[in-house]
């Protein structure tokens, strides 16, 4: 009877409360909810009529803009938002990102509330943009402590794939790929764009042996034919299928024939953009 009980108890343990909504083309924003509070975090809104409408409709209040990067297409909507607001609002970006409107920066260790019940934790991730950060949310209700968190990417890491190295290393990019690779595997991912289809069909040039690999293309097609996003996706997924998080395994190393992390992560984003190219 116990064991029954205790799994039954397991299971109604959640996540933090993620609504995705489309953007432009491909981005994504988020709504990052506590429902005790009804109250929310906009994630890269670049389009502030739409986040609007979609925390009305969850009937959630905006309290938090979060800003993963500096890039238009993330932060482009910052100002606006926090106008149609009046200005209510507390806007947290990289310390090093020049971010729109912020009013609060943040670093790696800094830790902040949504509502009651959201901890979000900062992960200083830069090589995409100088002060990129991935924001860590986990759910602090005593019913909900073992459930797992969420993590929101940006540009960093994608479902299947990894962000340009505009303004880094790939020192920096290993690392920071590693650092989202010890959260723990049921993490769910919210990254920055739907490109999930294009990522993972240069994967299967990377690895064509990988067996998870071709389950996964199978899968997101089934996702984007019915118009469906492939986030979230999950770190263990990533370890599974990411060719830039696998970048320490045998099968990626002799692909880049390189001799550690930081020299294969550069090479399979060289030859991705030169793949891409091709197509």
């Amino acid at each position: 009877h116990h064991r029954i009980a205790w799994r039954r108890k397991m299971a109604t343990t959640t996540a933090p409360r993620v609504v995705t909504v489309p953007l432009l083309s491909d981005n994504y924003g988020y709504l990052l909810i506590c429902s005790d509070q009804k109250v929310c975090a906009a994630v890269d809104p670049v389009e502030p009529k739409k986040i609007i409408d979609a925390a009305k409709k969850q009937g959630v209040k905006i309290t938090h803009i979060l800003t993963t990067h500096s890039h238009w297409d993330h932060a482009g909507g910052n100002t606006e938002l926090v106008k149609a607001l009046g200005g209510d609002v507390t806007v947290v970006g990289g310390a090093n990102d020049n971010i729109p409107s912020v009013t609060k920066e943040v670093k790696e260790g800094d830790v902040f509330k949504i509502g009651s019940s959201i901890k979000v934790d900062v992960l200083d991730t830069p090589c995409h943009t100088k002060g990129h950060v991935c924001f860590y949310a986990t759910n602090q209700k005593e019913t909900d402590k073992k459930a797992p968190g969420v993590v929101f990417t940006g540009d960093t890491m994608f479902v299947g794939g990894c962000g340009n190295f505009n303004s880094g290393t790939p020192d920096q990019m290993y690392s920071n790929f590693m650092k989202l690779g010890k959260l723990p595997p049921e993490t769910q991912v919210y990254c920055g764009h739907e490109y999930t289809l294009k990522n993972l069909a240069y994967a299967a040039t990377v690895e064509p042996q990988n067996s998870e690999l071709k389950q996964r293309i199978e899968w997101a097609e089934g996702r984007r034919k019915t118009g469906l996003p492939t986030v979230p996706s999950t770190i263990k997924d990533e370890w599974e299928t990411n060719p830039f998080l696998r970048v320490d395994k045998k099968s990626v190393r002799d692909f880049s024939k390189a001799s550690d992390g930081t020299e294969a992560i550069l090479y399979v984003r060289k030859d991705k953009t030169a793949w891409g190219r091709k197509q």
